[in-house]
């Protein structure tokens, strides 16, 4: 079974799986949860190309909930500066994945919209539950 955390930006689980065995079971949970991958970054290969160095397996992902995104953007359009929700993936120096979801309520310390809190409260529970998935299947 899986390891969860939960750290003061968000949830992560250190999964018994692999880095490339982990990403479909990320990107099943977010669905799963109504989450669609609108980015995805591959550090590794921007290190490499910009950098010229190697570093470990690693992506960001940004996960949108299309009904909550727009929700959140009528109430307050500032809020787009932190949406897609952010959720990275890497290979730990063990060879498993590590995958922390990032917590709607943290970021919602930045903007001071009270009215937000019912769809951060939304978003943060269905993020959990992406989180316990993956606790669950690795």
């Amino acid at each position: 079974m899986s390891e969860k955390l939960e750290t003061q930006l968000g949830f992560t689980v250190r999964m018994k799986v692999s880095y490339s065995e982990a990403l479909p079971l990320i990107t099943n949970a977010l669905k799963a949860e109504g989450f669609g991958i609108l980015t995805e970054i591959d550090v590794k290969e921007t290190m490499k190309k910009k950098l010229d160095v190697d570093f470990r397996p690693y992506k960001i992902l940004g996960a949108c909930n299309p009904p909550l995104a727009y929700q959140a953007l009528k109430t307050a359009p500032e809020v787009g500066l932190l949406l897609p929700c952010n959720v990275i993936v890497y290979q730990t120096d063990e060879g498993v994945a590590e995958v922390s979801l990032v917590d709607p309520l943290a970021m919602l310390g930045f903007v001071n919209k009270p009215e937000l809190l019912t769809v951060a409260e939304a978003a943060r529970a269905r993020l959990q539950r992406a989180a316990q998935a993956l606790e669950n299947a690795g």
